[in-house]
């Protein structure tokens, strides 16, 4: 099965799981380079984390009244950008799959992670981060947190340090 085959049937599976569960997905994104997204209803938010962040409490998460939840998928030997954000912080959960993930407080790449399914990923605003696929598909469940109430974060967010596609 070639790599766009297995990754219309993951995202089908997914989205499958996602309704099945409850979810109402607001939107998907299937032509990233490194594989896509899903981001599900706000107004779930909860629903979301006490799915797959243990049931912790969005009222603790909010910083600026919104969360953003999304599920990520990574192809294999993937990587997304080197990269970070102005106005928002992120929890990662690697629901499927292993995973890598690099962080560091600077430009310099730290040291690559190799993640199983349950590891938890905590960001903070402007720290430098890499979702990188490993040996399989990836897929983590991941909540926005938004640092600036009057302008929240978006796609348009990311600042990228280094891109292997050039964007």
């Amino acid at each position: 099965m070639s790599t766009q085959d297995q990754k219309q049937t993951l995202f089908k599976e997914i989205e499958q799981e996602l309704t099945a569960k409850g979810f109402s997905i607001a939107s998907q994104d299937q032509t990233r380079p490194w594989g896509g997204f899903f981001v599900i209803d706000e107004a779930q938010a909860q629903e979301f984390a006490n799915t797959y962040f243990d049931g912790i409490s969005v009222e603790e998460l909010k910083i600026s009244g919104k969360l953003s939840p999304k599920i990520l998928v990574v192809a294999p030997e993937k990587r997304l950008s080197w990269q970070y954000h102005h106005r928002r912080a992120e929890i990662w959960k690697v629901v499927k799959g292993k995973v890598g993930v690099v962080t560091s407080p600077t430009d310099e790449e730290g040291e690559l992670q190799r993640l199983e399914p349950g590891a938890l990923i905590t960001l903070r605003q402007s720290e430098r981060h890499r979702l990188v696929g490993l040996e399989e598909w990836g897929v983590l469940a991941e909540i926005w947190q938004h640092t600036d109430a009057a302008n929240p974060s978006n796609e348009d967010d990311i600042v990228r340090v280094q891109d292997d596609f050039g964007r």
